[in-house]
């Protein structure tokens, strides 16, 4: 299943990147006003804007709904063991270390203050 979402969640990216940069700019407009003919295209003087910008939000959508269900499935995919980053950290000083926390190793050697000669 993830998989499959991961796919969908590619393809629909790079559809979105193609549709956004296929649609013309606000002042894309000022061209017709001199006679650039829009009116022969295939979606006709009016109808590509529309059409594009539609199939663009429907895009989106998905493109928003698959985020959503991949942060579902990947927040319920932890390992019972791992903690996290807040547990990881190390007490301050004065506080006793809570449980979560490994003990420190013994190494068996003390370390010393060094010796400051007077």
């Amino acid at each position: 299943m993830y998989t499959i979402l991961v796919i969908i969640q590619v393809l629909v990216a790079v559809a979105l990147v193609g549709l956004i940069l296929i649609q013309h700019g606000k002042g894309a407009d000022a061209g017709a006003a001199f006679g650039s003919g829009a009116s022969g295209t295939v979606f006709g003087s009016r109808g590509s804007a529309n059409f594009l910008s539609r199939t663009t939000a429907w895009l989106a959508t998905v493109f928003f709904c698959v985020s959503l269900a991949l942060a579902y499935l990947v927040h319920g995919q932890r390992d019972p063991g791992s903690s996290s980053v807040v547990d990881r950290v190390p007490a301050a000083a004065g506080e006793a270390p809570s449980a979560a926390e490994p003990a420190a190793p013994a190494t068996g050697e003390e370390k010393k203050a060094p010796v400051v000669p007077e």
